[in-house]
């Protein structure tokens, strides 16, 4: 099926009579703002209260504006159900508690998203959940750090900044001939680009701040598996703990949601001509972008996933934090923020994480909807803004 009619399909396409019979034949999706909902006798309420999952009881757990957001995001990920949460942190944290308890162990990649890091290196281990950190790119990295009591392998394909892979289809195979869970931050490539339910893992994850909604002006998460796992992560962690996505939110992505297909489409395309100029450049020394041929797992990135997105590195010709900085300061185009995947293109230099980075000449970019030749001329006028040597770069 292609993604239009994944789009339309569930709720707004002219095949769905009965949801615009249901909201009074409106074209787009209504908002039910609404915290509760009535029921005509104490019978229906009883049937409520009793499988709230599959009924609109309270807005906490379940509304029909969130119902919708949930159906088509599942259906975009080939999976059997999702749930949505108030952000990517509230979604990673629900999906790693739904699958460990005291005395497990935790195997992730290096380098995770900071506060998937926080969760693993500060707040588990207070109840006795112990975890490693490996090399992705290695799989055999995953088998050496099995445990007897390894539950879960928390993976993120491909990592912010350094763009590194991780080969999904052979760790979702080790990781099932040991009994262990695996969960992926998809947020990168987004459910037109990678689908790694189909490749076997368990769990899919999206900071739905960023690609999915597209539009900046939401902060959401969104798990996506099969309706077991869900439906377990439903009556724990998501009603339990209540990081829910409000109404109005889930309204946002859902327009955000039409236009997912052209806008990634623009931003792969546009990413890509930026990496090819800036891979030719002698001021830069190198670029981090998995569909580059100097990328080292450029092969894997053509196997596994469909197209680049808007996201790449580059290290640029120096050792001198200040030069970096003054780099990233003379741009325009570009915006120095941190949450990705709008119209906007953004930039963020290493050295704004920690001022000792080990790589000071790092710097992230995020493509955006802007015309590639206005964003192609604001990266020339900064790097012709500082001095850098023009030597030959290690490729």
């Amino acid at each position: 099926m292609h993604t239009e009619d994944i789009l339309f399909s569930l709720g707004e396409h002219r095949d769905g009579p009965e949801e615009y019979a249901a909201s009074g034949q409106a074209v787009i999706p209504p908002i039910y703002q609404t915290a509760n909902f009535r029921f005509p006798n104490t019978a229906s309420l009883r049937r409520a209260l009793a499988d709230e999952y599959g009924s609109h009881l309270y807005t906490r757990g379940n509304n029909p504006t969130t119902e919708l957001l949930r159906k088509k995001l599942a259906a975009l990920e080939g999976a059997e159900d999702a749930l949505v949460f108030a952000s990517g942190v509230a979604a990673v944290s629900a999906a790693v508690l739904s699958t460990i308890k005291s005395g497990d162990h935790v195997i992730c990649v290096r380098d995770p998203y900071p506060w998937t890091a926080w969760l693993l290196r500060d707040w588990l281990p207070r109840f006795g959940v112990s975890h490693s950190f490996v090399n992705g790119t290695l799989v055999s990295a995953f088998q050496e750090a099995l445990q007897p009591n390894t539950r879960l392998i928390l993976l993120e394909s491909p990592n912010s900044f350094w763009f590194d892979l991780q080969d999904l289809a052979a760790i979702a195979d080790l990781a099932r001939a040991h009994d262990c869970t695996t969960v992926v931050d998809n947020s990168y490539a987004g459910p037109l680009l990678q689908n790694p339910l189909a490749m076997g893992i368990d769990l899919v994850v999206h900071s739905a701040s960023k690609y999915l909604n597209g539009h900046g002006d939401l902060v959401a998460g969104v798990v996506c598996g099969s309706s077991a796992r869900i439906r377990k992560m439903y009556r724990e962690e998501f009603q339990g703990l209540g990081g829910i996505l409000a109404p109005h939110e889930a309204w946002l992505m859902l327009r955000g949601l039409r236009t997912l297909g052209i806008r990634m489409e623009r931003i792969g395309k546009t990413a890509h001509f930026l990496v090819e100029k800036l891979a030719l450049d002698p001021r830069v020394r190198k670029v981090h972008y998995p569909f580059h041929p100097s990328h080292p797992q450029h092969e894997l990135a053509r196997r596994q996933m469909k197209g680049p997105s808007g996201q790449f590195s580059i290290e640029i010709a120096t050792e001198d934090p200040a030069v970096t900085e003054a780099f990233c300061d003379a741009l325009h185009c570009f915006q120095l923020a941190v949450s990705w995947g709008g119209f906007e293109s953004l930039v963020i230099p290493a050295i704004a994480k920690s001022a000792d980075h080990p790589s000071p000449a790092l710097v992230r970019f995020c493509a955006g909807l802007e015309h590639p030749d206005a964003l192609w001329e604001d990266l020339l006028q900064a790097l012709n803004q500082v001095e850098m040597p023009a030597r030959s770069r290690n490729r």
